[in-house]
């Protein structure tokens, strides 16, 4: 019998995750929708067993999820599509537009005596940038949905699995896994997955309205990235609120844009630090550092879509981590920052 060493465990654990790291990015193009239809399934699991616990047939309750989803799809493309392809004629005007602004803030700056790089500006308010970052955010997400069929018809075969599956359980008898143990895991990631996406439609449609008010173009769009990018704690609304503004400073001056952003700041801080709290818990959460590396790393992973996944992936290993002692730790390391007025009262 070989014994290995601590090191040796932890060179040979390192390698298998560089492995298995290295076929997840290989099979990106077959993980990123099957991905998507597992996080789809988790959020469609409640209400089926909802329909089912008031003696609905698992195959109705079944047909009216997936009907529900689609349709609420359905509605997105129809309404987000149209946005997207008004916007994208309209935005050599609005460049113009900026362009035409910078200049004249330019030269009100050379009044003052303060001399600016002709492309240091520029640079800095480039409408075409960041719309290209939102552009090629949605485009990726639009590859993801044109395997439309092959998402939903994964999304079908697990909600009919995770009803079969304890049934299955049972006839393993003693050999069976501990059903406690995987029943608690899954009840913590669909109650993460289910409130993190009404609390992300919540901010969607609050952004939705609050720009509809201030007369900004396609608030619908600009309600479709907040919601998306919600999805990415701390960062996600900074990054989703830049095209809006810069939109707002184009088409109806400065001080249009302390409303808007006046607008995101009210938005994100109730939900994330009053709604997003009150149903989910102050335990449930990861540190602003892990919600940074798990983007840049899923990104890299899976693209663009991985992007939108990465605090969700991270979220389910977090949880994975509380469900055994052994492993608590490193999820407690993974998560929020903790006060010490905290530190002491748990103490």
């Amino acid at each position: 019998m070989v014994v290995t060493s601590g090191s040796e465990k932890f060179l040979i654990s390192g390698a298998c995750l560089v492995i298995l790291i290295a076929g997840i990015q290989a099979a990106a193009s077959l993980m990123v929708p099957f991905l998507m239809a597992a996080f789809v399934a988790c959020i469609c699991l409640p209400p089926m067993q909802w329909l089912m616990a008031r003696k609905m047939p698992a195959t109705a309750a079944v047909f009216i999820v997936i009907s529900g989803l689609l349709l609420v799809g359905a509605l997105i493309t129809v309404f987000a599509g149209a946005s997207v392809s008004s916007f994208s004629q309209d935005l050599p005007f609005y460049q113009t537009r900026l362009e035409e602004q910078m200049a004249q803030f330019i030269l009100w700056l050379l009044g003052y005596g303060i001399t600016v790089p002709d492309g240091a500006v520029h640079d800095l308010f480039n409408l075409s940038a960041a719309m290209g970052m939102a552009g090629a955010f949605l485009s990726g997400v639009g590859n993801v949905l044109a395997n439309t069929f092959f998402i939903v018809l994964t999304v079908i075969f697990i909600m009919f699995e995770a009803i079969a599956l304890p049934h299955k359980w049972a006839l393993l008898g003693e050999h069976a896994p501990s059903t406690d143990a995987v029943k608690q895991f899954m009840e913590s990631v669909n109650k993460y997955l289910v409130i993190k996406t009404g609390v992300s439609l919540a901010t969607g449609a609050a952004v939705t309205v609050w720009l509809t008010i201030l007369g900004v173009d396609y608030p619908i769009l600009w309600g479709l990235i907040a919601m998306l990018f919600n999805f990415v704690p701390n960062i996600g609304s900074i990054i989703a609120a830049v095209p809006a503004l810069l939109l707002a400073l184009v088409q109806l001056g400065p001080e249009s844009v302390l409303y808007v952003g006046a607008g995101y700041i009210v938005v994100n801080l109730v939900m994330g630090n009053v709604v997003e709290p009150r149903f989910m818990g102050r335990g449930v959460g990861l540190s602003t550092l892990i919600v940074f590396v798990s983007l840049v790393f899923w990104g890299w992973v899976l693209g663009v879509v991985g992007m939108l996944l990465s605090v969700p992936l991270t979220m389910i290993v977090k949880i994975a981590l509380e469900s055994k002692d052994e492993t608590r730790w490193i999820a407690v390391l993974l998560g929020p920052d903790i006060e010490p007025e905290e530190v002491k009262s748990e103490s």
